[in-house]
């Protein structure tokens, strides 16, 4: 069905959506490429939400060229009317011959829909060509439509022997400078950064995205405006006061509490958002991860927080990727450990993962690992 052309230009599609991952959240990550007589006329990819998308950028730039042209598409494109209009139309507006789609988008809005309009009006239409790749693009967005969670990511630092600060809670700083750069990419790429009042209090923490840290990215993209990832906090017992560095960057605030507290004073950029507790009478973070899915359109939530909500997270089987970042330090038998898990009796017991990246940053390795 595809050629070795097609994969050719589908690829160059595939890298051209790349471009839009710090700024597309909470839509997905798009990218477009018109070909005409096995000539590029137009390519383009969503660049921040509620702006145009990829297929209008590439229309735009191959005008009348479009006509009688194939156009490649890393995702099926959009029928409905939303912030944009449908770009399904805007395709058999412009003449286009044949579409070719990495996957059908997953949003009930679209799934289906948009491939129908451009089939009814006659294009040849062709779907499936590097989607594996092309979901790779889009792990969060396609966790919300498929399993209304955010995709997890839960980043951890630890010692080579496993500790993540000393018995007296020291622990700054475990890793190298160029690791906690590379923690500000994933947080850019983030909807939502997850972690605890504890936390919060114990290094005054801001949990925010540094731009400066980001310079070789920004200054690659040329639109779109980096946002601050939402701070979502587990601070069922108020703790959190209006001094603290985390209310001072004009991010938004979101205080996880178990009941709604309507006389309590908090800066502009914060708002509390309910989470029921479970039958532990701990907050039930699976009810948690599908409020921000449902209500707050996160796509993808970095966790950073100490071993015990890690451990909940780890047993709950609520994480999809695990992210170690590994100092060449020892900080001994009584240091903190990595995660408040159960005492397991047999290996059968131990959640396993699998690696799917291992390398250098600086002085320290980052371990990436999936669940099983």
């Amino acid at each position: 069905m595809f050629s070795a052309a097609d994969t050719g230009f589908m690829a160059l599609a595939l890298q051209l959506a790349e471009l839009g991952r710090y700024t597309t959240s909470p839509n997905p990550n798009v990218g477009a490429v018109i070909v005409k007589n096995g000539q590029i006329v137009g390519r383009g990819y969503h660049k921040q939400a509620g702006g145009p998308h990829a297929e209008v950028f590439a229309l735009q730039e191959a005008g009348s060229d479009a006509r009688g042209a194939t156009c490649y598409v890393t995702l099926e494109p959009c029928s409905h009317h939303g912030r944009t209009p449908p770009c399904a139309e805007a395709l058999v507006a412009a003449g286009i011959s044949r579409v070719v789609i990495a996957m059908q988008d997953p949003n009930p809005q679209v799934a289906g829909k948009g491939a129908a309009i451009l089939r009814n009006s006659g294009m040849q239409v062709d779907i499936g060509l590097l989607d594996t790749q092309a979901r790779a693009l889009n792990l969060g967005f396609l966790s919300r439509m498929e399993r209304q969670r955010p995709y997890v990511r839960l980043k951890l630092a630890a010692s080579l022997d496993g500790r993540t600060a000393l018995a007296n809670g020291d622990s700054k700083w475990l890793t190298g400078e160029a690791a906690r750069a590379d923690v500000q990419h994933f947080r850019a790429q983030s909807c939502a950064v997850l972690s605890t009042a504890t936390t919060v209090l114990a290094d005054n923490a801001r949990l925010n995205l540094r731009a400066e840290q980001l310079q070789q990215d920004i200054g690659r993209l040329d639109s779109g405006e980096l946002r601050q990832p939402k701070r979502v906090i587990l601070d069922r017992n108020g703790l959190l006061k209006h001094d603290l560095a985390i209310f001072s960057d004009g991010g938004e605030v979101l205080l996880c509490v178990s009941k709604l507290e309507n006389d309590r004073q908090l800066p502009n950029i914060a708002r509390q958002i309910h989470c029921p507790l479970n039958n532990d009478a701990q907050f039930d973070i699976a009810a948690l991860l599908q409020h921000l899915a449902l209500r707050e359109q996160v796509n993808t939530l970095w966790v950073e927080a100490g071993a015990t909500l890690a451990g909940t997270l780890l047993q709950l089987k609520l994480v999809d990727e695990l992210i170690v970042y590994l100092s060449p330090k020892l900080l001994g038998n009584a240091a903190q450990p990595l995660a408040v898990l159960p005492q397991y009796t047999a290996l059968t017991q131990v959640p396993e993962l699998s690696w799917s990246d291992i390398r250098v940053v600086g002085q320290d390795i980052r371990l990436t690992a999936n669940l099983l």
